[in-house]
């Protein structure tokens, strides 16, 4: 068996496609989806980040704004930036770049978003309402891994799935999103023995530990989906997955490739976020 490569690419194209048809039906009631994105200083990885947001938007038909911040400003200066964006009836998403210089609180900055505007899926109400199943903003990669797997025709309802990594931003998420299409969920994790015994259980395997290669096929049973949130850059310079992805695809029924796999997803779930905020601001209205 040679898995079928799952291409993050082109599904997201057709997310962005049903987005942007979306998008153009709330412009002509007069609600033009905006988001805005605030960068504190230049670090490389965050600029080419929030460029890619920046051009996603535009393929969508979102407004996007782009605030500059010096890498001094105050945390207090910035918390009076995303206030003022919390109050404009315009500014439908609010994401705030990660990292964050040392002297400003991460945690400060993420609950000082309003939940309603929190596209980002971060803030505390927005976690708490996921895990409970209300209505909410989903954090945008888990979502798509989810997108991805249900796009495959893969039922996860009944199914196992192991989710290797146990990071507030993927690994608890994801397995919490999981629990809520009906899989029943495993989490590993740095402490976890044996690992191969129970990766070898999954129907489903999400691995997000960011630690090149540690899944090989001695990991994984034949016909398992298996879903690569992992991005690591080895010594050659080359971009590879958690994955031993020429090993695995020998064995799994489906697998994503890294890149072109879960990372294309990820922004356009946050555009998925920001038309659905403006939906729900219209609903308000």
């Amino acid at each position: 068996m040679t898995a079928t490569v799952i291409d993050g690419k082109e599904t997201a194209k057709k997310i962005r496609e049903e987005l942007a048809i979306e998008a153009k039906a709330l412009a002509e009631k007069g609600i033009i989806p905006g988001l805005t994105v605030i960068l504190v200083g230049n670090d490389p990885a965050s600029e080419s980040y929030v460029k890619g947001k920046i051009k996603g938007c535009a393929e969508v038909g979102i407004h996007s704004e782009l605030i500059r911040m010096e890498p001094t400003v105050t945390q207090e200066e910035l918390l009076a930036e995303i206030e003022k964006l919390n109050q404009n009836p315009n500014v439908h998403g609010i994401l705030v770049q990660l990292p964050l210089p040392k002297h400003i609180a991460e945690s400060a900055v993420i609950d000082a978003i309003s939940p309603e505007k929190d596209v980002d899926g971060f803030h505390p109400i927005s976690v708490g309402n996921m895990l409970i199943g209300n209505e909410t903003f989903l954090p945008c990669t888990p979502h798509g891994v989810i997108e991805l797997i249900k796009r495959t025709g893969t039922e996860i309802s009944g199914k196992h799935a192991v989710v290797v990594g146990r990071s507030n931003i993927v690994g608890k998420p994801v397995a919490m999103l999981l629990l809520q299409e009906n899989a029943t969920v495993t989490i590993c994790h740095s402490r976890t023995p044996d690992l191969a015994a129970i990766t070898k259980q999954a129907d489903i395997l999400v691995v997000a530990v960011g630690k090149a290669h540690m899944i090989g096929a001695e990991h994984v049973k034949p016909g398992t989906v298996v879903i690569d949130v992992g991005v690591n850059r080895i010594e050659t310079g080359k971009l590879v997955g958690d994955v031993k992805f020429d090993e695995v695809k020998e064995i799994a029924s489906h697998i994503t490739p890294v890149p072109g796999g879960v990372g294309p997803m990820t922004i356009t779930m946050l555009l998925k976020n920001t038309v659905r905020s403006a939906e729900r601001g219209l609903e308000r209205r």
